[in-house]
């Protein structure tokens, strides 16, 4: 079973020496795949749930975007009046949302690569992590929710994959194969397991179920866990 650590670095590199040319095209308005346009759809709506949890006055707020890819939820964040820590594991996709930040917001926004649970990164007011902590066992889970809490004076938004029939198969047909050149693996969760793991790992707070977003390829969960 693959390490926090481990995993984290799967991550980097994969996005950095793989996939960021795809995240930067699906990521904009260009052109895509018949597949691609339902994951982007998919992924529109999921920004759109998170953000529905958070006030839609966000002045004088910190919010840690943990894991934010190409700078889609930083421009909304930066839009309601929040004050910004946009990071992310891969040098690369930091650059292109730095790039696509409307220049009346650099002066909310932090831009940072990196581990998201550096504690330098001092206290927020909220997090939210979308599909950036997808490729975590549960105990993993937990723990950065336990390391995230103290930290957090009201929320922790993020998403997980769904631990439903279609996906469990599709997990377990993925193992038997080779790693080379593919994506970190995916682990489907049920809520009820990543409540018992943030309780295990000391988490103090609750967490609940959001909403489900299914879109062609994309299926994905929204979890708050409120501090």
């Amino acid at each position: 079973m693959p390490d926090y650590a481990n995993t984290l670095t799967r991550v980097e590199d994969y996005f950095d020496r793989t996939a960021t040319k795809t995240w930067e095209r699906l990521t904009s308005d260009a052109p895509v795949s018949k597949v691609r346009e339902t994951v982007r759809a998919g992924r529109d709506r999921m920004r759109d749930v998170m953000l529905s949890q958070l006030p839609t006055d966000l002045s004088g707020q910190r919010v840690l975007d943990a894991g934010c890819g190409a700078g889609q939820m930083t421009i909304e964040l930066a839009k309601r009046g929040a004050q910004v820590t946009a990071v992310d594991i891969s040098p690369s996709l930091v650059e292109i949302a730095q790039k696509r930040l409307p220049r009346e917001f650099a002066k909310q926004v932090t831009f940072q690569s990196g581990d998201m649970l550096c504690d330098t990164r001092g206290t927020f007011d909220h997090v939210l992590a979308m599909d950036s902590l997808i490729y975590y066992e549960a105990h993993d889970i937990g723990d950065i929710l336990a390391k995230l809490s103290p930290r957090v004076g009201s929320s922790v938004v993020f998403t997980v994959a769904p631990r439903t029939p279609f996906l469990m198969t599709f997990w377990g047909l993925g193992k038997l194969f080779p790693r080379a050149d593919r994506s970190p693996t995916m682990i489907p969760h049920a809520p009820v397991k990543l409540a018992a793991a943030a309780r295990t790992a000391g988490a103090k707070g609750h967490l609940r179920e959001v909403e489900r977003i299914t879109s062609g390829f994309y299926i994905s969960t929204a979890l708050e866990f409120a501090t």
